[in-house]
């Protein structure tokens, strides 16, 4: 993958685009170029909890969704509609997209009250997502009713007990209204939310910093944002190269994939474009394993700026 960084700087991206003719790689050199042409560096915050487990990439019967990572195990259980019926668990791009929205709102103002705005174009906007069509407005209305109504707990292993978080995402429902506003744009019923205290306090002591201009450009891509802020946690508290076997990469990824040999093309692929977002990551791919090197955070400046280690 450094390859299309380098590609990138040596010729440009006119001529780079001449050179490339894999559709990946032309994927993977669009998203390297938008990364290298922002200027600044714009922080986004995401719990250390989902550097290590992560949420259903596709939608799940599951009303228990389990994952466990190095030390934590996430458990998200599904809310109800006031008849009982189930709501469903999170998933997908635009929950991630979300949640990853709301943390940084909440640790950029030191609040749990995180501002929406009244007109959801603006709010999507915000989290990076172009497109407010019918089908995007559907998605973001369902993955918001998930998360309000969810609940989640994070078990860590501390090496000398257990530590249990119970909490939820928000306190309140994100209520997205049918009705549109002057602009003609969908609306929502109300201009604020509030994160759960519980969320909110493991949050502030367990952020991973990562660029939103990354995010925005593999905003659609539920793995490749996961892999993104798993290597932002990881790369940068390394000292030396480490080899992860593909099992317990599997392990931690691999949700909804019957087999290994299912999981290692789609992990690659994803791969590719978290590290097209991630310039300075150094990462190799082997038929065994998968080698972390020490590499500089995705946003050293902003993480400098707040003080985060």
């Amino acid at each position: 993958m450094k390859s299309i960084h380098t590609l990138l700087r040596t010729h440009g991206l006119e001529r780079a685009r001449e050179l490339v003719t894999d559709k990946l790689e032309r994927q993977a050199l669009e998203i390297a170029a938008a990364v290298l042409a922002e200027e600044s560096e714009t922080l986004g915050i995401c719990h250390a909890g989902f550097a290590l487990t992560s949420l259903p990439h596709k939608d799940t019967p599951e009303l228990f969704w389990r994952r466990e990572g190095h030390r934590v195990t996430l458990l998200v259980e599904s809310g109800r509609e006031e008849n009982g019926d189930p709501i469903g668990v999170p998933y997908g791009s635009k929950a991630r997209m979300i949640l990853i929205y709301l943390q940084t709102q909440a640790l950029r103002s030191r609040s749990r009250e995180v501002e929406l705005g009244g007109s959801l174009k603006g709010w999507m906007k915000n989290m990076g997502m172009a497109s407010i069509g019918g089908a995007t407005y559907k998605m973001v209305t369902e993955q918001a009713k998930r998360i309000s109504a969810c609940r989640l707990t994070f078990f860590t292993d501390a090496g000398t007990a257990k530590q249990r978080e119970n909490g939820a995402f928000v306190e309140k429902a994100i209520e997205l209204a049918g009705v549109l506003n002057d602009e003609r744009q969908p609306t929502l019923w109300q201009d604020t939310v509030r994160l759960n205290e519980a969320f909110y306090n493991s949050l502030i002591e367990h952020p991973v910093p990562v660029s939103e201009a990354a995010l925005r450009e593999i905003g659609n891509k539920s793995m490749a944002i996961d892999i993104y802020v798993w290597l932002a946690y990881r790369l940068h508290s390394l000292t030396k190269p480490t080899h992860l076997s593909w099992t317990s990469v599997f392990a931690q990824f691999g949700a909804g994939f019957g087999a290994l040999r299912n999981f290692k093309p789609a992990f690659t692929e994803a791969l590719r474009m978290a590290l097209a977002a991630y310039p300075d990551a150094k990462v190799e791919v082997e038929s065994t394993s998968i080698i972390l090197h020490p590499s500089r955070p995705p946003v050293a400046k902003a993480r400098e700026r707040l003080g985060l280690q």
